[in-house]
């Protein structure tokens, strides 16, 4: 499909999953429960040095646990532009994927919502060769005071720079992104502790994996994840929003931009990469 254009799609026509396939970026759509599989950016299309060498995979998954509630609607689709909007209803349950064909900024969001008000947990697994880290150019400025100043000057403030979890990779220097999320909290690890240094010497423990991170979100949050230079800028948290949110909000170059150092130090990198038993 192309061109702009709501499309829908009946539910006795779709097999397990399906596959969306852009122009930059492709992705996988488990069908009962809108998961995501073999998110990738596309080397032959994809902009920049974000896919040196080939293909960039970036989640092996993306995993929404419904406690046994199923997807079985029709789905619909909207296509406008590079974005598109995949929604799905089951009963208790409704899900949508909000996507964007491009490998910078918001690119992407999953919003669960339950007809019981709770919470669905998303566990998100990284691309093997894709690693969370603990950004070393955040820690050497946290405590810092920035501005932020978006194009709309009624919402200028400053920020105080804290520390960053990015994933990245050893191929891209160009590579970067983060767990984007808007009423969602995520699940402390079993067993995955690691020891980063601060600014004024001293050792902090992160507890995060080094390929897994694992989120309770509210019935109308959102999980999303940002990518590029709209990764590592400092900028407020999003909204407490659980109805029509944005996959990012708009800041228009207002932010202080960090970056990230490439190859990435190995005392950065978190591990193990998945939670003990």
């Amino acid at each position: 499909m192309s061109g702009d254009r709501d499309v829908r799609i009946p539910a006795g026509t779709l097999g397990t999953s399906f596959t969306i396939k852009g122009r930059y970026v492709q992705f996988q759509v488990i069908a009962a429960s809108f998961g995501i599989r073999d998110y990738r950016f596309l080397s032959s299309n994809a902009p920049g040095t974000q896919t040196v060498g080939g293909d960039a995979p970036v989640f092996e998954s993306k995993l929404p646990d419904h406690r046994g509630l199923v997807l079985a609607a029709d789905v619909v689709v909207e296509l406008k532009g590079e974005n598109i909007e995949l929604s799905r209803t089951g009963t208790g349950l409704s899900m949508k994927i909000t996507a964007k064909d491009c490998t910078q900024g918001g690119v992407f969001q999953m919003e669960p919502e339950r007809a019981d008000g709770t919470q669905t947990r998303i566990r998100h697994l990284l691309a093997a060769g894709t690693f969370y880290f603990d950004n070393p150019n955040f820690r050497a400025r946290e405590g810092d005071v920035v501005p932020f100043n978006p194009s709309d000057p009624t919402r200028a403030t400053t920020v105080t720079v804290g520390p960053r979890i990015n994933w990245a990779n050893d191929m891209s220097p160009a590579f970067v992104g983060r767990d984007s999320p808007q009423v969602a909290t995520r699940v402390l690890p079993t067993n995955c502790p690691n020891q980063i240094r601060r600014r004024d010497g001293t050792f902090v423990t992160v507890d995060h994996c080094g390929r897994e991170s694992v989120w309770d979100v509210a019935s109308g949050g959102r999980m999303g994840m940002v990518t590029g230079e709209d990764a590592t800028e400092v900028s407020p948290p999003a909204t407490n929003c659980v109805q029509n949110c944005q996959a990012q909000n708009r800041v228009r170059g207002g932010a202080v931009v960090l970056g990230h150092p490439f190859p990435v130090p190995a005392d950065v990198r978190l591990h193990p990469d998945f939670q003990q038993p």
